[in-house]
C-alpha cells in the first residue's frame, strides 16, 4: 500500500439512533481536521423480504414485494440520514453502500472489499437475553472482521 493512500474505515449503520450516534460519534474523531487520515465508507446491510418475512406459511409470497418495498425504503432514509450528517460535518467524499444481506457478513464483507483499518459500529445496549436471542452483530465483527472494530456506546441518559 503507498503511503499516500489513506486507510479505510467502515462505518456500519442501519435506522437506530444507535448506529447514527456511532456515525456521529466517528465523524466528530476521526473527521474534523480538513485532511483526515481514513477513507469513509458507510456501509448499511438490508435485510432481504425472506430473511424478514421467513419462507413458510401461507399467503408469504404474496406480501413479499410489500416487504420489500418497505425494506428499501427504510435503506433509502438511513442512506439519506447518514449523508446528511457527513454534510452537517463537513465530510463530502464519503462512499455510501446498501448491500443486501445480514448486517454481519455484510460489514465483515466490506472491511475485506475495502481493506479496512477500522470498522466502527454502534452499540444497541440490548439486555443479556435479548442479545443472546438476536445475536449482537457488534460481537460477531469483533471476532470475525480482520480489522480492529470500534463499538460506539452512547453515553447513559439519566431519567
Amino acid at each position: 500500500m503507498a503511503t499516500s493512500e489513506k486507510q479505510a474505515l467502515v462505518v456500519g449503520v442501519d435506522e437506530s439512533e444507535h448506529s447514527m450516534y456511532a456515525l456521529e460519534w466517528t465523524l466528530d474523531h476521526f473527521f474534523f481536521a480538513s485532511d483526515p487520515p481514513f477513507k469513509l465508507f458507510i456501509v448499511h446491510a438490508k435485510p432481504t423480504a425472506s430473511s424478514v418475512v421467513g419462507l413458510a406459511g401461507p399467503g408469504a409470497a404474496e406480501v413479499m414485494p410489500y416487504v420489500d418495498s418497505d425494506l428499501r425504503k427504510v435503506a433509502a432514509r438511513v442512506v439519506d440520514k447518514a449523508r446528511e450528517l457527513c454534510l452537517s460535518k463537513s465530510v463530502h467524499d464519503a462512499v455510501v453502500e446498501v448491500v443486501e444481506g445480514d448486517p454481519r457478513n455484510v460489514l465483515c464483507e466490506a472491511v475485506e472489499k475495502h481493506h479496512a483499518s477500522v470498522l466502527a459500529v454502534g452499540s444497541h445496549g440490548y439486555g443479556a437475553i435479548k442479545r443472546a436471542v438476536l445475536g449482537s452483530v457488534s460481537d460477531y465483527c469483533s471476532h470475525h472482521a480482520h480489522c480492529s472494530v470500534l463499538i460506539v456506546k452512547r453515553p447513559k441518559t439519566k431519567h
